[in-house]
């Protein structure tokens, strides 16, 4: 059974940092794209940053330059470096799995196969 498991989300002040991390089990995801994906209350589910096998990586431009997308392929593990948080970074955190593109990059919600069950951030003001 494919899983992907996330931790690290939390309640941090803004201008503070969190690290999320994404574990997957059952499948590597080594040749494929993963991503991560914010969904804040009311809102539709938006991607944050996406990395592809070789470690090329896409941000969405509210998080350029502060967050960071990083993959562990002996891990199987992706994670998501967040600094200079802000208020509107607020909303529960997805992350993804694309297993059909290999090589590739992927960026939007409906072509990703495998999701997390989602973690919480919230930054306070």
């Amino acid at each position: 059974q494919v899983q992907l498991v996330e931790s690290g989300g939390g309640l941090v002040q803004a201008g503070g940092s969190l690290r999320l991390s994404c574990a997957a089990s059952g499948h590597t995801f080594g040749e494929n794209p993963m991503g991560w994906f914010r969904q804040a209350p009311g809102k539709e589910r938006k991607l944050v940053a996406t990395i592809n096998s070789g470690g090329s990586t896409y941000y969405s431009d509210s998080v350029k330059g502060r967050f960071t997308i990083s993959r562990d392929h002996a891990k199987a593990t992706v994670y998501l470096q967040m600094n200079s948080l802000k208020p509107e970074d607020t909303g529960v955190y997805y992350c993804a799995a694309d297993a059909r593109t290999k090589f590739g990059m992927t960026y939007t919600a409906p072509e990703y196969d495998y999701w997390g069950q989602g973690t919480q951030v919230t930054v306070s003001s």
